[in-house]
């Protein structure tokens, strides 16, 4: 079997407070491959952010093993982040703020015109490179930080809530671009409080206890990735028993 691209064993984490420690995620045991796109729900507090920020790096688990492509978590490296807000350098261009990434991600400077433009064709903004960041709109914003997350080519993309605060149409259009992202070689962990779109991007959901945050439900999703249209593919009977049985876990660990 393939090493996977994350792997949590054991893990517990508790943020220390003045009386006593807050139990915030575990014990948890989740390995996430190549190839899938793994969408984790569950209830405000369920540990879902707090997942995230372990599997960065930027956290250490209090008790347990967290691994990314087999190694402990570096921040910043192998892994794309992408986060509510688009956090961009207003005082740069839209191709400057891709530029940066490359900089940082130690791609020559020859060589960062062209992935620049590839990366704005990916995510549908090939004619909007010179542009300023606030010259556009939230949904465009939010796309310019997914080129930026994938600019240093990441095996995996970890995705926290990044269509929140976006109205429904462009939220809709942007996961239909997301749904792509998983490849051969690259995996996606996404978090929503959204059922619908946590069963429309997923190869796989993750419902998440109340606090604590433990596995209450791992399901995958065999809807199709390719050949049906979005809108005949939310319309289906499959994404409704789907969304159903979703729902209906979430329920009972927020009962």
């Amino acid at each position: 079997m393939a090493e996977p691209l994350v792997e949590l064993a054991g893990v517990e984490h508790r943020y220390r407070a003045r009386k006593a420690d807050v139990p915030a995620l575990g014990p948890l045991d989740l390995r996430v491959g190549a190839g899938e796109f793994l969408v984790v729900v569950g209830p405000s507090g369920s540990g879902k952010s707090t997942l995230l920020r372990l599997v960065s790096g930027f956290e250490r688990p209090t008790t347990g093993v967290v691994r990314v492509l087999g190694d402990a978590p570096v921040p910043g490296r192998d892994v794309g982040a992408v986060f509510q807000q688009p956090r961009l350098f207003p005082w740069q261009a839209v191709a400057g703020n891709i530029g940066t990434a490359l900089r940082w991600a130690g791609v020559p400077r020859r060589d960062r015109p062209e992935r620049i433009a590839a990366l704005l064709d990916q995510v549908g903004l090939a004619a909007l490179g010179k542009r300023r960041t606030w010259e556009i709109s939230g949904g465009q914003q939010q796309r310019v930080a997914i080129a930026r997350a994938l600019a240093a080519r990441p095996r995996l993309l970890l995705m926290d809530e990044p269509f929140a605060a976006l109205d429904a149409l462009t939220r809709e259009r942007l996961q239909e671009d997301v749904r792509s992202l998983t490849g051969e070689e690259r995996g996606v962990v996404f978090v929503t409080h959204s059922v619908d779109e946590a069963v429309f991007l997923a190869t796989r959901v993750v419902v998440l206890s109340d606090r604590p945050g433990r596995v209450a439900l791992d399901l995958p999703i065999p809807l199709p990735r390719s050949g049906v249209p979005a809108d005949e593919l939310r319309g289906s009977a499959d994404f409704a028993a789907l969304r159903g049985e979703v729902a209906a876990a979430l329920r009972a660990v927020a009962a």
